[in-house]
């Protein structure tokens, strides 16, 4: 009986939380964020000071055909270097040594060199093989900066998208295997319906940074003549000579990473959200 009525008793009430201390990190991480925010305000009032209709109706609409190349732009590389990434996933866990080798070397070497030196590799390398492109009917092609850009982005993103599944599917227990393998699932369904899923789990974060690397490393297409948002930019200011036509620019930028940062948080919430419970 006192038992119960213990049970009823009201529960004690928590003890305070200490107050905090000022320590130098805090204090330093502080002062960082009113600067931050100083230069926020700053900005703004800069950009309203500097606005001027007239080149926001002329440049406006080159502003939005350039931000359309580049969603163009990195949405097919995506895709495309999704694809991809699965036979070279699968080549990295091979057990033929051959195979094995051959995908790690893709990997190495795309993972390895940066994402502008491929470009120029396949921009200005392939067009001095003009001749034998022609003969293959390739050139048409690898002439075009557009396509250059799509193949080099299409690789490069091909072979991080690749070691992110690969780590994401060894990641996943053994006993998931072995406990399919006992309910009579061939391999082909306890991966399509057992391992992949959770798999894509955990590669969820991972597929959302190399998004956003993209996007912000789709910039250097405006090298090699393909006007994105960053060529279009380029192309104002060298008419303008105006140097809030870049800040726009790093506004959009801005603006599309954190449209997909809250994009992944709500559905990797949403996938996630049973083990929450």
């Amino acid at each position: 009986m006192s038992a119960v009525l213990e049970s009823f008793a009201p529960a004690e009430p928590a003890p305070p939380e200490p107050p905090k201390k000022w320590t130098p990190a805090r204090i330093t991480g502080n002062a960082l964020m009113a600067l931050w925010i100083a230069a926020a305000i700053g900005l703004v009032i800069y950009l309203v000071s500097a606005w001027d209709i007239e080149k926001a109706l002329r440049y406006g609409p080159k502003y939005r055909d350039g931000l359309v190349v580049t969603l163009t732009l990195v949405g097919l590389s995506i895709a495309i270097g999704a694809i991809v990434s699965l036979p070279v996933a699968f080549g990295r866990m091979s057990g033929n040594p051959l195979v094995s080798r051959m995908a790690f070397a893709y990997v190495y070497v795309f993972r390895g060199t940066p994402l502008i030196a491929q470009l120029f590799l396949i921009y200005y390398g392939l067009g001095s093989f003009r001749p034998q492109l022609e003969a293959i009917g390739l050139w048409g092609f690898f002439r075009d900066a557009w396509y250059c850009a799509l193949f080099a982005f299409t690789l490069n993103t091909a072979a991080y998208q690749a070691e992110i599944l690969r780590g994401a599917i060894e990641s996943v227990p053994r006993g998931q295997w072995e406990g399919a393998e006992a309910l009579g699932l061939n391999r082909l369904q306890t991966f399509r319906k057992v391992i992949l899923p959770q798999a894509l789990i955990v590669a969820l974060r991972p597929y959302g940074n190399e998004i956003i690397l993209m996007i912000k490393g789709s910039a250097i297409v405006a090298l090699v003549t393909v006007f994105d948002l960053m060529g279009e930019t380029r192309r104002a200011f060298s008419r303008t000579y105006d140097f809030q036509m870049y800040i726009w620019a790093a506004v959009f930028y801005f603006i599309m990473v954190e449209t997909l940062r809250n994009v992944w948080n709500w559905l990797e919430g949403r996938l996630t959200r049973h083990l929450k419970r």
